[in-house]
């Protein structure tokens, strides 16, 4: 971005004059961090808001302005900010220990969770994070199968480990990413979402292990997937005797209870999971067939006659996060929270639209599920808000956005008391009311307005 785009912007004046305080810490944060920041989506010109609380479906920064959230803990709180049953967990796993360097009860009652609910679930392996949750998914896969090759698709994202990196921003044309050895990136074999012929003819030449996806699509549905694609992925695996991994990082817990392959009825061989599994605090799984998880078993190890795939980590099921995870579980299971935030999210979606509408811009709001995209339209193509069908583009197209516009969306959205996130849109909670959803409609509709007078739209 240019030094015009951040001076002569009377909506980045704007935030500047609401955000003072947070101007300064990212000023200190500068010393300290790359960017200074910790997290690479948290990227924002000419600055980033600085939390200091929250709750609910709200949060509040260092300067006192009050935002309806969308980011969600990055789409890790579908039941919205300190949830008391949540909470309440925590303080007794905390009050109890943070970490034994043990088995105890909170994990085993986190994993049952789990199986009760996600259909591939035969047995579990917690990791800390999602990036681990892929990584050994990939690593399971392989040692089974005794193949190499992993296909992924362009724009899904499957944390930052080195076999999945490229293609997600960049490196379209497969090649290894910064940092990343060619010999890896040389078995990963990167197609275009939603081509089965290319699937199947690279399954055809042999030596895949599995084939890794988001099941809705990457970016949450922002890059939409064909159910019937799956269907195919399915039958292909099958077929060629390829693993089927479900990246529900994401997906998990939020699609429906038991996730986008319980809701979209194609059963995965393995899944991974974290964000939503672990009610808000750091916490991944691996879940899938007991054959393939057995790689893990000292047991099996003996019985089969093979190696056993090692895997430590010292925060692996950490107490406070299985309990935490467990009462999140818990509650999804038993209410209907996923059904309540996909709901809010399609009323969300069609109001949008009839804001683009009424202003006459050339954008569209679309997506499943409780999350919400806004296609800003690079290719200035004609199109009708309320009949935008996202198969219609390719996935470049929809991924596509120019960085000032949604820098200045953002920006002027954060002004009229609501953040989004950077694709642009965001994902909904259960904790998400009627007044939420009048206050983001009247600030997208300000927004445009603010772009508009900037010469945006």
């Amino acid at each position: 971005m240019t030094d015009s785009f951040l001076s002569n912007s009377a909506i980045v004046a704007a935030y500047r004059e609401k955000s003072p305080s947070s101007a300064e810490l990212a000023g200190q944060a500068a010393r300290s961090f790359p960017s200074g920041l910790t997290h690479d989506s948290r990227y924002l010109e000419p600055y980033g808001i600085y939390i200091e609380r929250a709750e609910g479906a709200h949060k509040w920064d260092v300067d006192g302005n009050e935002y309806v959230d969308y980011f969600g803990g990055h789409g890790a709180l579908l039941l919205g900010h300190n949830h008391p049953r949540v909470l309440a967990a925590m303080h007794t796993a905390l009050d109890a220990g943070t970490h034994f360097g043990a088995s105890h009860a909170f994990e085993l009652r986190w994993a049952q969770a789990v199986q009760n609910l996600v259909p591939c679930a035969e047995r579990v392996r917690f990791t800390s994070s999602g990036t681990e949750a892929t990584l050994l998914a990939l690593r399971l896969a392989r040692a089974y199968t005794g193949k190499r090759k992993i296909i992924h698709f362009a724009t899904h994202f499957h944390g930052w480990q080195d076999h999945v990196t490229s293609g997600y921003s960049s490196h379209f044309d497969g090649t290894p990413t910064t940092g990343v050895l060619p010999g890896v990136a040389e078995y990963s074999i990167l197609l275009a979402p939603g081509d089965t012929d290319a699937v199947a003819a690279a399954l055809a030449e042999g030596d895949v292990a599995a084939i890794i996806l988001e099941p809705t699509g990457a970016t949450f549905g922002l890059v939409p997937v064909d159910p019937d694609h799956l269907a195919a992925l399915r039958e292909l695996t099958s077929k060629y005797d390829t693993l089927l991994v479900f990246d529900e990082v994401v997906t998990g817990f939020r699609v429906s209870p038991g996730g986008a392959q319980a809701a979209l009825g194609v059963t995965p061989d393995l899944a991974t999971f974290a964000k939503i599994l672990a009610g808000g605090l750091p916490g991944g799984a691996v879940v899938g067939r007991k054959d393939i998880l057995d790689l893990l078993d000292f047991d099996a190890k003996i019985r089969k006659g093979r190696e056993k795939i090692a895997h430590q980590g010292t925060y692996n099921a950490n107490p406070v996060s299985a309990a935490a995870g467990a009462a999140a579980l818990d509650i999804i299971a038993t209410t209907d929270v996923c059904d309540k935030a996909n709901a809010y999210a399609a009323a969300l979606r069609k109001r949008l639209n009839e804001v683009i509408e009424t202003e006459g811009v050339a954008w569209a709001a679309y997506g499943t599920y409780s999350g919400f995209h806004v296609f800003t339209n690079t290719r200035k193509r004609h199109l009708t808000p309320s009949e935008f069908d996202p198969f219609d583009y390719d996935y470049e197209e929809l991924k596509a956005n120019p960085p000032e516009v949604v820098t200045k969306l953002r920006l002027a959205m954060l002004l009229n008391g609501v953040d989004i996130t950077g694709w642009p849109g965001g994902t909904v909670s259960a904790a998400h009311g009627e007044g939420d959803l009048e206050k983001t409609v009247a600030a997208f509709r300000k927004s445009l307005v603010m772009l508009k007078s900037e010469g945006e739209l």
